[in-house]
């Protein structure tokens, strides 16, 4: 095999990263689009319903085929996001609030008037909890896995 004639290597429907913004002679974008079965046999063999996967902003997760970390997925199928639990407790909490709370997890506990102990239920407002999952983990408008952007392609022929 040399890097002459390695297409003769890759199979017809492998999604290849590839590092500019147009596909080599040969393969397509994986951007969801319908492909012509009849023009793309081979690929039809591999995405049998005519539609190339949708690559675009996504990141690839290998199959779980029984393993037990993701199951009832299937082949080739997509999956939205998700976070795991973020979790905080404060306490004690007395009626009189006249014992300071403890703040764990995401939240974090804050004092208005600093010092200030409550002492009966009529207390004004002394304090709060904020619950911020930046105390926890990075965040930033949507949750992501660190990434590096490439075009997706696909060997259609």
């Amino acid at each position: 095999m040399t890097t002459a004639n390695i297409n003769d290597y890759l199979p017809v429907g492998i999604p290849q990263p590839w590092p500019t913004t147009t596909p080599p002679a040969g393969w397509l974008k994986c951007n969801g689009w319908k492909f012509d079965k009849n023009k793309y046999p081979k690929l039809a063999r591999a995405y049998p319903s005519g539609y190339l996967p949708e690559m675009r902003g996504e990141t690839v997760r290998g199959w779980d085929d029984g393993r037990g970390v993701d199951p009832g997925r299937e082949i080739l199928s997509w999956q939205g996001d998700a976070i795991r639990n973020i979790w905080g407790e404060i306490s004690p909490i007395s009626e009189t609030f006249a014992s300071e709370p403890i703040a764990t997890g995401a939240f974090k506990y804050f004092e208005k008037h600093a010092g200030h102990t409550p002492t009966s239920i009529d207390r004004g407002s002394v304090g709060g909890v904020v619950f911020d999952a930046s105390n926890i983990v990075p965040i930033a408008h949507e949750n992501r896995v660190r990434s590096l952007a490439f075009l997706y392609i696909v060997k259609a022929e």
